[in-house]
């Protein structure tokens, strides 16, 4: 209830209309209009307190009670008593209810406390002889909150550690935060524009870092924070950031390692320029958008109503030098005519053989383009056979600037308007406006031809939305070839295995077409790369060079080597401006958070890591620069595995963006949100007025009461129930919620089975059978035995939906539905004691290994229940983190109880199945006629279970002679020596249940004279395996009794007309 619902007034506490009237502002009570409202008021009034009369009279006194209740603990929202970092106190009566908030409270600071998630060592110092299990949690970027797709990482990660943890093995989780440099610098730079109208430059690079590390140091708490509500078991002492000083050195050391050994060089080439963010990205970095046709786009920078032309191709005319001819070429791009400089044609192509050697001549700008020959680049049946080339704008131009040695002409300035190599006319016009008047020139100077669809794909900037442009610009680069080709070699030896399958052939493929890596960025915020520009007195110099550059890990060391190439002329050092892009830092995240290149214990004892688990869409982003890296700096594979989960779209499949409102924060899903407080969460980004409005549309769509409490066990049950090896996720709130109903369950359960076990219970030493269990008992403890087994096997083959299915169904359907409804009489006083204590004994050891299998998936819910539950003598296990995992126990297989009690389960689920048929709940006679004398043995021993697991049943009874049934009962068949009856004599309408009768006959006969038809074919016993006859075989004497028994119904009921 919120403080302002706190504060209402009690019925009957203030006036009788409920509404305070202030001072010297009473209505007169003696006007006729007074008096009519008075009227009409006690009127009123007088139906409400009839109406309350009547439901309290129909209230039953046991619901009205527990309404009563149930709304007074909802009343008072649960405050957490519990002092940081000790103990949560469960020794009180357990709530009503489940409720995620109050459970999940107290216990992460109690296990950071007690120093649970710190790798726990051998004697020796090194891992547990059990083995060790080592993950680098995949750091988020400190832009913003934690989304969705976060918590799957942390769900499937955390779930492997405790997994590991728990079966005796030395693990270590080590959280961290990634600088994440564009997208970090560009958020910050709109939120200070968008509050103070200032940009960077305004505050200058030392201030507006100091801007930028405030940003981080916020949301980095407020991230840091999501995961200990998520429940991620990290070692908290080891927590690393990409720009701390460690992780900083180790950046430098990169750098200078790989241009020692001329991995890293510098040149300028073309390169993807996004003039929003004013940055170079890697091709990784850009998204390729499809059209079709001629479309007309909006782009970031340029007035929102204002489009432009894309999907077009253009032709235009050349004028050739001295001559009246003209040669026509065409382009998707304009623009780019500015920065031409040939013109090329197939050297066989007889149309242009005459203009070899000869020159265009440039219509805005004084320049010859010359007509050069190249059969690479020129298809001679494409068009009019001849091609513009702009070298420094298109990089199959610019293969061809190199091969015939052009002029490579940039026309761009960095923030997209054209420089003075494109003419007075354009200088000073931004890139776009350029491409109409470009256009409308041709058109006045007649050499414009035409302008017609062309099916094309346009780069977006995959941070920005910009259009990106190919421009040169001297860069440092990663010859990643030598680098890729010991990773493919050392994958294929079996150093790494990648799954799902899909995701390694991608790997493959991209590994064997990889290309050289920019690493530099335009930005502030970031590792400033080590080199310096060895600026030498009286030397004419290019700093697009790489001859006068050296890298140093220090000043010195640079300094050092500036003097070797300077001589004894003087000189001064400039170290470039650029950053590195944020994989080259995040690229060393496996062993630099181990304190490499320092030999350090923890890369001793650590590294390699065990696994990488991470999302498909950064594979070769993240985990192939990963791999690579790890390979040159350290020789070692950085990880044994690469497992990638699925990207988790919204209920729709489509994928979750801002100004769709369908970005889900995981605490939203824990703690709950109304719409209201959704909507007030968009104004805290950087959306515009007109994506927030569309935002909270789909909010409203999708959300239409809010998000729902659900807690952090039931999120993370269901993300992992969700990752079963597909590539997409369709996240489904309603699912999420109905998890929290199973914890709910799990929650019941236990609270009903604390009662069973009293002050007077105490577990026996060993979780082992004692000889003294029932059918019942021994058939549960098997299908533990299967659940746990197939558990930790599905955890071993990473199948995640397939374990949290295991668990799941052992506890709902097994467990929940069967023995602990079954067990009600057994532990009853009357009970034999020999027969109450082993029933509680098995009820014990099914929650102490119940609660630990589902542990890994629901942290939380699984240590309170458990601390609640006594202790084995001699355990002194302090929490069920660091308890043993159950595994497969001989002694809990039961084989032959397994397949008696299933039988007798199918004959339970008949009856009821029957009794609902006929719309029976209480008061039923249930009559198993059992023509096999072991399963009547079996089923006369167990008829109190069978009446206790069926609802409503008043009596069973398993006869021998079908005559002992009693006229007047529904039947059905389980199998040809079961069948089964209920008593429905005066309860059912005759003639409808004869007409079902027949319908039900009739189908049985002809599915029987099928079966029939195939037995009578000729060679059927020659030409039929022998398992396929047998279970024709079964088929056909269930259906023979199935018609038996419906001919014996059907004349039955014609008798009792």
């Amino acid at each position: 209830m919120s403080q302002a619902q706190e504060n209402i007034t009690p019925a009957g506490s203030g006036p009788s209309s409920g509404v305070a009237t202030p001072s010297g502002s009473e209505p007169n009570p003696n006007s006729k209009s007074a008096a009519k409202k008075e009227a009409k008021r006690l009127e009123k009034e007088a139906k409400l307190a009839a109406k309350a009369a009547k439901v309290v009279a129909t209230t039953p006194v046991g619901e009205k009670k527990a309404k009563e209740k149930a709304a007074k603990e909802e009343a008072v929202p649960f405050v957490n008593t519990t002092p940081k970092g000790q103990k949560k106190d469960v020794s009180g009566p357990m709530a009503s209810s489940y409720n995620p908030i109050a459970v999940e409270a107290a216990w992460y600071d109690w296990w950071l406390e007690q120093g649970f998630f710190k790798p726990e060592l051998g004697s020796d110092g090194g891992p547990k002889p059990e083995g060790l299990f080592v993950i680098s949690a995949p750091p988020p970027n400190v832009t913003g909150s934690l989304h969705i797709g976060h918590a799957l990482t942390t769900a499937i990660q955390d779930a492997l550690v405790r997994w590991y943890r728990m079966l005796g093995k030395t693990t270590l989780f080590v959280p961290g935060f990634d600088h994440a440099g564009i997208s970090t610098q560009s958020v910050v730079e709109k939120r200070l524009f968008k509050t103070s109208g200032r940009t960077r430059h305004d505050l200058g690079r030392e201030k507006f870092l100091q801007t930028v590390m405030d940003w981080k140091n916020e949301y980095q708490e407020r991230i840091a924070n999501q995961l200990h509500r998520l429940g991620g078991s990290y070692d908290w002492s080891r927590v690393a950031f990409t720009m701390n000083p460690q992780l900083s050195k180790a950046v430098i050391e990169n750098f200078c390692r790989l241009h020692e050994e001329g991995i890293i060089y510098r040149a300028n080439r073309l390169v993807n320029w996004c003039v929003r963010l004013n940055t170079t990205l890697s091709n990784l970095e850009v998204d390729q958008k499809q059209l079709e046709k001629r479309t007309f786009l909006s782009v970031p920078g340029y007035d929102p109503k204002e489009k432009f032309e894309f999907g077009a191709i253009t032709s235009f005319a050349y004028p050739i030098e001295n001559s009246d001819e003209k040669i026509i070429v065409a382009t998707t791009r304009p623009e780019t005519m500015l920065g031409d400089t040939a013109i090329a044609v197939h050297p066989n192509d007889e149309r242009y053989k005459h203009l070899h050697g000869k020159f265009a001549v440039h219509p805005f700008v004084d320049r010859r383009i010359p007509i050069v020959t190249d059969d690479i680049v020129v298809d001679m049946t494409f068009g009019t056979g001849a091609v513009k080339i702009t070298p420094a704008h298109d990089p199959n131009d610019y293969e061809v600037g190199i091969r015939q040695k052009l002029e490579f002409i940039n026309i761009l300035n960095d923030d997209g308007t054209f420089n003075v190599n494109a003419g007075p006319q354009f200088q000073g016009m931004k890139r776009f406006h350029a491409r109409v008047e470009v256009v409308k020139k041709l058109k006045e100077l007649g050499l414009f031809i035409e302008t017609k669809d062309n099916p094309m794909q346009i780069p977006i900037c995959s941070k920005s939305g910009d259009i990106i442009e190919p421009r040169l610009k001297p860069q440092w680069w990663v010859d990643c070839k030598p680098l890729a080709e010991e990773a493919i070699r050392r994958t294929r030896a079996g150093e790494l295995h990648i799954a799902p399958k899909q995701s390694e052939g991608d790997w493959y493929r991209w590994l064997e077409n990889i290309q050289d890596w920019c690493i530099s960025r335009q930005l502030w915020w970031g590792h400033r790369c080590p080199a310096y520009f060895v600026r030498i007195e009286g030397e004419e110099q290019d700093n697009t060079d790489g001859r006068w550059w050296v890298v140093g890990r220090n000043l010195e060391e640079a300094t050092e080597r500036a003097k070797k190439l300077a001589g004894s002329s003087k000189f001064t050092l400039e170290q470039d401006e650029d950053v590195l892009d944020t994989w080259f830092s995040s690229g060393l995240w496996p062993f630099s958070i181990l304190g490499w290149p320092d030999k350090t214990m923890d890369f001793a004892k650590f590294y390699p890591t065990s696994m990488l688990e991470t999302g498909w869409d950064i594979l070769f982003f993240w985990v192939a620069r990963m791999v690579m890296l790890g390979l040159r700096l350290t020789g070692k594979m950085p990880f044994h595995e690469v497992l990638c989960h699925a990207m988790i779209r919204d209920a729709h499949g489509r994928k979750m963006s801002k100004s769709l409102g369908n970005v889900i924060d995981p605490l939203d899903v824990i703690q709950g949100l109304p719409l209201e407080k959704l909507h007030e969460k968009l104004y805290e980004g950087n959306l515009e007025a007109a994506e927030i409005e569309k935002a909270k549309s789909g909010q409203k769509k999708d959300f239409p009461k809010g998000i729902p409490q659900c807690g952090t066990d039931a999120l993370r049950f269901a993300l992992c129930a969700y990752s079963g090896g597909g590539r997409d996720i369709n996240l489904e709130i309603l699912r999420v919620e109905g998890y929290r109903k199973f914890c709910n369950k799990i929650f019941n359960a236990t609270k009903f089975a604390m009662l069973k076990l009293d002050e007077t219970f105490r577990p026996q030493p060993i979780p082992k059978p004692t000889g003294n269990e029932t059918l019942v008992e021994r058939w549960i403890l098997h299908k533990l035995n299967i659940a746990t087994a197939e558990t930790n096997k599905q955890l071993g083959e990473r199948n995640f939906m397939a374990a949290t299915n295991a668990v799941y169904n052992f506890w709902l359907y097994e467990l929940c539905d069967v023995y602990i409804e079954a067990m009600k009489p057994m532990t009853d006083p009357s009970a034999p004691v020999k027969t109450r204590i082993s029933s509680q004994q098995t009820l014990y050891t099914c929650l102490d290994h119940g609660l630990r299998l589902l542990h890994p998936f629901m942290p939380f819910v699984t240590e309170e229940l458990w601390q609640r539950l006594s202790r084995r003598p001699n355990d002194v296990t302090p929490s069920i983190m660091v308890s043993r995992y159950p595994t497969f126990d001989e002694a809990f297989v039961f084989n032959e109880a397994d397949k008696h009690f299933d039988l007798l389960f199918n004959a339970i689920r008949t009856g009821r199945s029957l009794a609902a048929s006929y719309n029976l709940q209480s008061d039923i006679q249930l009559y198993l006629h059992i023509q096999d004398d072991n399963q009547a043995a079996l089923f006369g021993s167990q008829s109190d279970v069978i009446a206790t697991l069926t609802k409503g049943c008043k009596s069973v009874e398993v006869v021998r002679d079908v005559n002992e049934i009693p006229s007047g009962c529904g039947s059905t068949v389980l199998t040809p020596t079961i069948s089964v009856h209920i008593l429905v004599r005066g309860l059912i309408d005759l003639d409808a249940e004869i007409a079902k009768c027949e319908n039900k006959l009739q189908l049985a006969q002809l599915n029987l004279d099928k079966v029939r038809k195939v037995e009578a074919q000729p060679d059927y016993a020659e030409t039929v395996p022998t398992n396929v006859r047998l279970i024709n075989e079964d088929r056909r004497k269930t259906l023979e009794a199935e018609v038996a028994t419906l001919e014996s119904s059907k004349e039955m009921f014609a008798k009792l007309k």
